[in-house]
């Protein structure tokens, strides 16, 4: 065989060793060499005097594209590729020039200048090659503008000397190269404004003692002004120690004492005049918990204390409030708060836990925390107590009315000693289901308060209910009702179908929204249909009813449908378009064709024509073939003439049916159905199946009058599946455990085996002994083979010598 050429690498593109190519700041650019060669060459990249970027360099098509991205000036220069395999190597240099619209270095920004003051305007621009700079006025170009002695031109910078009033103008930068353009707009202003304050007169400021403040005083004025404060309306400037003047005009205080109250003046000045504004500052003393709550362990049922008592500033508002594990703790009828301290009643295990009393003003606050920890009742003790079902909750409480939520709070019942785990919160309304109770949320049972979310137009009273190990407790009695505005709908019922009851109509149906879900009175369904089709148009009628029947429609045609909510506040959103179908009819056609082949004694295999799919009128479900056993082959025989079927599911041309009686003659036929029902029957077919196994003889009974014969008897088998050509009896004796030649328990004999006619029932053996057990097999044959076998026993050797007979 001829072996292959291998050749050195040589360049398919870019050609020659040298190209260049230019390419413009910040795109990609991409850089290829494509080489053949024998074997394929290897691709490596090159940049001349440095390194790729390799955070922006990417490798593709197998090394054969270098792509570096956002490229930028300093990527400019040769890069080369070298192609190499064992034959040799060649490199290709490619010159890079980056080239660069203009890009903002200093871009002009506004300036308010106030008459005799200097200032400028920079507008510096980069890029490759380097952008001109043109300058305009009130978009006309510089140079013919007309003359301002205060200004002067130089490239890229305007410089404003002495301005005056009427030099006011928008000045445009316009930056431009080869490659494209910036434009800028700023605005100088000159103005002649005397100082004004900002900040709203005669200001109150209140800070806690020792703490940091900032007096605020924002101004403006052209020249920019001179801000000073004072305090009390003398002295120096404050500036200083324990003061820090801003430039933008506020006056920091590093540590506010008592003598720092009192009133600051700032006042800023310019050529032009002055304003000043004054603030009021009022140092209060700190908010401090002078006795807080304690650690403490308590009994059962006793009533702790826990302590909290404040020392504040009197002039301002103080609130103290109480946590129990960092949550809000709700005081209820258990729960006691005074001027110094929480007080509980009757305490219990779920009141254990970390306390903490909070004590604020608008300005400041304190926290002390305690741990409560609450004594049980023993373990040993608490196993001895009976336990039961816990006492129903009392004195349910309506609290934190809102328009969509609720507090529910609740007094627990004795648990019984057996810990309560959960309470279960029911509600009831009056409109839909009055007096039926709904589950409406669960809670563990270490609470006794919960926010209850709530729906719009509901009258809801709520009951509590407690479970522990043992059981649930009798529901509280109810809690005070609660009526919720009503709102539109926001949800559309679900479940929605369409479906035809008869061949000319369509029943709509959907679920119903339930009374939380109604938001409003006089719940009503918008149901809109339509044909299937863009062009169509929409039908709708309102109900109040959870279905609508739509007539006079064509038999099993697609319809689009949508049921929209709706109250007398309005309707829900838009509802999503479902489809359905309307009614079917029977199928017009039967399947043709329909041809036979018997696989066994047992089993058919068919095939058919499937119909034409426009005379199902409905949803194809399956191909049904019906057959029944129209007689045996065997003479005077009885059998069965009930009919049954195989189904065929989905649209398919052929199938299997088994479990049939050998050696008898069937007929067939088959139909298509859809929802409505069976279509026309086929042609009647008919077939013989061929001849089987028996099955079993109907028994087979052993009577041994003496110890010397054993007679066997036994009937013809219930199903021959063919004509009997006899019978096959095995028997094999056995000697039992008692005698001393047995191993095992018993000694196994030879098999005989005797073939027998097919008009023979009877038998008769010889015994060989008077105290070997034997085993029976008896099976009947057809020309197939045998049948099934029927199996017995003699009977044992203590039995023998009595005549008995066994079944």
């Amino acid at each position: 065989a001829r072996g292959i050429t291998e050749t050195t690498p040589s360049f398919m593109y870019p050609y020659g060793t040298s190209s260049s190519q230019m390419v413009l700041r910040g795109v990609d650019l991409l850089l290829e060499c494509i080489a053949s060669g024998v074997p394929a060459p290897d691709i490596m990249w090159y940049k001349k005097g440095g390194d790729l970027p390799v955070d922006k360099t990417k490798l593709e098509n197998f090394n054969k594209a270098l792509r570096i991205s956002n490229v930028s000036e300093e990527d400019s220069g040769e890069y080369f590729c070298l192609a190499s395999n064992k034959m040799g190597s060649i490199r290709h240099t490619i010159l890079v020039r980056v080239k660069a619209a203009p890009y903002w270095l200093d871009q002009p920004e506004n300036l308010i200048l106030a008459p005799g003051e200097d200032g400028r305007l920079v507008c510096r621009a980069n890029g490759n090659p380097k952008p001109s700079i043109q300058w305009l006025v009130n978009g006309e170009p510089i140079e013919s503008s007309p003359p301002n002695p205060s200004r002067e031109v130089a490239g890229d910078t305007i410089v404003f000397r002495d301005t005056q009033i009427g030099s006011s103008a928008v000045y445009q930068c316009n930056a431009s190269n080869e490659h494209g353009y910036l434009l800028a707009n700023a605005f100088v202003s000159v103005l002649d404004v005397p100082p004004r304050i900002l900040a709203p007169r005669n200001q109150l400021i209140r800070v806690i003692q020792n703490n940091r403040t900032r007096l605020d005083c924002p101004f403006f004025g052209s020249p920019i002004p001179t801000l000073r404060w004072f305090k009390n309306g003398q002295g120096n400037t404050l500036d200083g120690g324990n003061y820090k003047a801003h430039e933008n005009g506020s006056l920091e205080m590093f540590m506010a004492r008592k003598e720092d109250q009192g009133i600051y003046t700032c006042v800023a000045t310019n050529i032009l005049g002055k304003a000043e504004a004054q603030v009021r500052l009022e140092v209060k003393d700190p908010t401090r918990i002078v006795r807080g709550p304690e650690d403490q362990v308590v009994k059962r049922g006793t009533m702790p204390r826990l302590h909290c008592r404040v020392k504040h500033d009197p002039t301002l508002r103080l609130m103290v409030t109480w946590l129990k594990d960092d949550a809000p703790l709700y005081l209820g009828n258990r729960m006691k708060k005074e001027e110094d301290g929480l007080t509980i009643y009757g305490v219990t295990e779920k009141d254990q836990g970390d306390y903490t009393c909070v004590a604020s003003t608008e300005l400041d606050k304190d926290a002390a925390k305690a741990y409560l920890t609450v004594l049980a009742v023993p373990a040993n003790r608490l196993r001895d107590l009976p336990k039961e079902r816990p006492d129903r909750p009392r004195d349910l409480e309506l609290t934190d009315l809102a328009e969509r939520s609720v507090r529910l709070t609740w007094i627990p019942g004795d648990d019984n000693n057996s810990p309560i785990t959960d309470y279960i919160v029911q509600f009831e309304e009056d409109r839909i289901q009055p007096g039926v109770w709904h589950n409406h949320s669960r809670y563990p049972g270490s609470v006794n308060s919960a926010v209850l979310s709530l729906s719009p137009y509901v009258n809801y009273q709520f009951r509590v209910i407690a479970v522990n190990d043992v059981g649930s407790s009798v529901p509280s009695l109810p809690s005070e009702r609660y009526q919720t505005n009503g709102a539109r709908p926001e949800i559309n019922p679900t479940g929605v179908q369409g479906a035809g009851t008869q061949k000319n109509n369509m029943e709509i149906t959907w679920t119903p929204l339930n009374a939380t879900q109604a938001y409003g009175p006089n719940l009503r369904y918008i149901v809109r249909w339509r044909r299937r089709d863009p062009r169509g148009s929409w039908y709708n009628e309102t109900v109040r009813s959870a279905r609508h029947v739509v007539w006079n429609t064509p038999i099993y045609v697609p319809y689009e449908i949508k049921v929209q909510a709706e109250n007398d506040f309005g309707r829900a959103p838009e509802p999503d378009t479902y489809i359905g179908y309307s009614g079917e009819d029977y199928p017009k056609a039967a399947p043709t064709d329909v041809r036979i082949r018997v696989l066994n004694s047992t089993a058919i295999a068919l095939t058919w024509t499937r119909v034409h799919l426009d005379t199902i009128q409905g949803q194809l479900k399956e191909y049904r073939a019906y057959f029944w056993r129209d007689s045996s082959l065997l003479k005077n025989l009885w059998v069965s003439k009930k009919r049954q079927f195989v189904s065929f599911p989905g649209d398919r041309n052929r199938g299997t049916v088994s479990r049939l009686f050998p050696y008898s003659n069937y007929k067939l036929e088959m139909v298509v159905t859809n929802g409505r029902g069976d279509g026309p029957r086929s042609e009647t077919k008919e077939f013989p199946t061929p001849e089987g196994v028996p099955s079993s003889p109907r028994y087979l009974r052993i009577r041994q009058p003496n110890l010397e014969i054993i007679n066997l008897e036994w009937d013809h088998p219930e199903h021959p599946n063919g004509i009997i050509t006899g019978y096959t009896l095995r028997y094999q004796p056995s000697q039992p455990a008692l005698v001393p030649s047995a191993v095992n328990g018993s000694q196994m004999g030879r098999t005989v085996v005797e073939h027998l006619s097919p008009n023979q029932t009877r038998f008769t053996l010889q015994r060989s002994d008077p105290i070997s057990r034997y085993r029976f097999v008896l099976r009947a044959r057809t020309q197939v083979g045998e049948g099934e076998a029927l199996v017995e026993s003699s009977p044992a050797l203590l039995d023998e010598g009595k005549g008995s007979t066994w079944l």
